[in-house]
């Protein structure tokens, strides 16, 4: 709970599991009300949805490039700069210091004073094409183009009956262009390798989510997540390979289980 004591809210903006969009803003006025720092943690959050800092009144987002087309191993911290002002590195190299002296330090000024040593500046400048070929698409298109793709999925698994238990909202609206899914007495490993036998891509496991997991009743999941580069024929080719794992359910249900770790 938060309380006088707290000094950090830390949330998801957006589920990387049930996909939720969560109301950002609230939050963050819950955060402040109690003079605590908010920190969104937007990897999930920034490539779907139009987002504008100062509406969302968080004091820092931090986000992962490899989710909005860019390198892996590359990200942005974004942080209001008083905040950023008020605060000392905590991981000290070259450039971070404008002097410094056997027993004095002067740092220097923002961004360089949280910037040590070399960085990756090859990853760096694919993050920056990736943004740029984002906001040519419009990120108000690419929200449209989750939504579509999204209810279209949903509308499909519904007619599966209780053959796919699908986790989070089922209003397209109020998720990003995730969905998580398991299929009726199938382990969710099987099923993405059945999904992979025809060449479709899928996520499977805890979603580095395991406590969730837990609490929805299930030990993982199956998840699809699509972006600008899938189409709605996809989504056709995805379900009617899904109703033919369906179909081989027994078969596919004696084949062994070998439990994986994989990235979010």
């Amino acid at each position: 709970a938060v309380s006088e004591k707290t000094r950090v809210v830390a949330f998801p903006m957006a589920s990387n599991v049930v996909g939720t969009i969560n109301d950002v803003r609230r939050i963050a006025k819950l955060a402040h009300s109690v003079g605590a720092i908010a920190v969104g943690d937007g990897a999930q959050y920034v490539p779907h949805v139009p987002t504008n800092v100062r509406e969302l009144e968080l004091d820092f987002i931090a986000f992962s490039g490899h989710k909005m087309l860019g390198p892996t191993g590359s990200g942005v911290l974004w942080g209001r700069k008083d905040v950023l002002e008020s605060m000392k590195p905590f991981r000290v190299g070259g450039d971070t210091i404008k002097d410094v002296t056997l027993d004095s330090v002067v740092w220097h000024d923002l961004p360089w004073r949280f910037v040590a040593g070399t960085p990756n500046i090859a990853g760096m400048i694919g993050l920056a094409e990736a943004a740029k070929y984002l906001m040519r698409l419009g990120m108000e298109n690419v929200r449209e183009h989750d939504v579509i793709l999204v209810h279209e999925t949903l509308k499909k698994f519904k007619e599966l009956g209780d053959e796919v238990i699908v986790l989070g909202p089922k209003d397209p609206h109020m998720r990003t262009g995730l969905v998580a899914f398991n299929v009726k007495d199938l382990h969710h490993h099987t099923v993405g390798k059945a999904l992979d036998l025809f060449g479709i891509a899928v996520r499977t496991g805890g979603h580095c989510a395991h406590p969730l997991h837990y609490r929805l009743g299930f030990s993982g999941s199956v998840r699809a997540s699509y972006y600008v580069y899938n189409t709605l024929e996809e989504v056709e080719v995805f379900v009617e390979a899904l109703k033919l794992i369906i179909s081989l359910r027994e078969r596919l249900a004696r084949e062994p289980v070998e439990e994986v770790c994989t990235g979010t």
